[in-house]
């Protein structure tokens, strides 16, 4: 028996969406998203409807009758920390993406989704490697600051799916190999795969790591606190200077890399100075996990949007290859790695695990 399936993938600046039968790509779509689109909701939430009925809209221009669909698949979200695998999207982990009890993100929006569209249809609904999978370290948790820990969050879905791909590729298994993986998009992380495990990463989200077209990355805490406590800004528009309007967008006004690299060609020094800062910034990213591996490194990847950029990539590669041989594999993996996740549950190879908060 075959399956229709659904693929829900928002982004912080696209919501892509396919139908496989089985592992075959029979139809696909991405939808940009403008910074003047997005900003008018005041939370990721509250896009659902928004995000929703765009998708609902390309299926019914494409032919696709969702009473065709025998399951659907999606991003998963900033849940709690979980292990790696597909889920079933219950009522638990819809309401615990709405309220955003872990931060706001995009990729919350994929569950809820799911889970809507799911209900009116009555089929299935799954996530697979949400963003909050967990493996790290205990030494890579330790911050500085007692009361703060770091934390997992990261683009896991594509990490894993582009960490089992560089294996078949290069014919050797994913648990064999230690790769660093930098997954370049409107969020970057760079992470130290261990023979399977992601053992330390940035925080994609909350302000840790390289910056990137849309956030801030790691900032000097001494100014962050002072702007914090001038009475200036309420502690959201704190959080856009972190999330959404840092980064990249904060000093050139885009979050476009195809904008900035067109103004780097016609000659803009401002725009070529910012955009070879995040290179710099990922760059050490890159050299700062190779100390976690003492050296010991078979690849580093280069994955994600940015990743199609050749001048980030030439850049990045005359960096960093000195530690390890570079690879690149522009954009992701992830809407294959999301049907593969549902049919292993599909066809009984696996069982769904259950979402719970306890």
């Amino acid at each position: 028996m075959s399956y229709r399936i659904l693929v829900i993938n928002p982004g912080s600046t696209s919501t892509k969406t396919a139908v496989y039968e089985d592992e075959e790509l029979i139809w696909e779509s991405k939808i940009s998203h403008n910074v003047d689109e997005i900003i008018p909701f005041p939370t990721v939430y509250s896009q659902k409807d928004f995000r929703m009925n765009l998708i609902i809209s390309e299926l019914e221009n494409a032919g696709i009758s969702l009473t065709s669909l025998d399951a659907i698949t999606a991003r998963g979200g900033m849940l709690k920390p979980l292990e790696s695998g597909t889920y079933s999207v219950n009522q638990e982990m819809a309401d615990y993406l709405k309220e955003a009890r872990r931060g706001e993100h995009a990729s919350n929006l994929g569950a809820v989704i799911a889970f809507d569209l799911g209900n009116e249809l009555g089929i299935p609904a799954f996530i697979v490697d949400p963003v909050s999978v967990d493996e790290m370290e205990t030494i890579a948790r330790i911050s500085g600051m007692a009361d703060i820990e770091r934390t997992c969050i990261f683009h896991a879905l594509n990490h894993k799916a582009i960490g089992r791909q560089v294996a078949l590729d290069k014919n050797s298994e994913y648990e064999k190999l230690n790769l660093i993986v930098a997954h370049l998009g409107g969020g970057i992380s760079v992470a130290c795969h261990k023979k399977g495990r992601v053992i330390d990463v940035n925080n994609a989200l909350d302000g840790d790591g390289p910056m990137s077209t849309e956030r801030s990355g790691t900032v000097p805490l001494g100014p962050l606190y002072r702007m914090c406590f001038s009475g200036k800004y309420t502690l959201e528009e704190i959080k856009r200077k972190n999330y959404g309007k840092g980064g990249i967008v904060s000093y050139l006004g885009t979050n476009d890399a195809r904008v900035i690299v067109k103004m780097i060609a016609s000659g803009d020094e401002d725009a070529k100075l910012i955009f070879d800062a995040m290179i710099y910034q990922i760059a050490k990213e890159i050299g700062a996990c190779a100390t976690v591996f003492k050296g010991d490194v078979d690849y580093i990847v280069l994955t994600g949007g940015l990743a199609y950029r050749e001048y980030l990539v030439k850049e990045l590669t005359e960096r960093v290859e000195f530690i390890a041989p570079v690879l690149v594999y522009p954009g992701e993996n992830e809407m294959l790695a999301l049907v593969k996740g549902a049919l292993r549950v599909l066809k009984g190879e696996e069982n769904a695990k259950v979402f719970s908060v306890d």
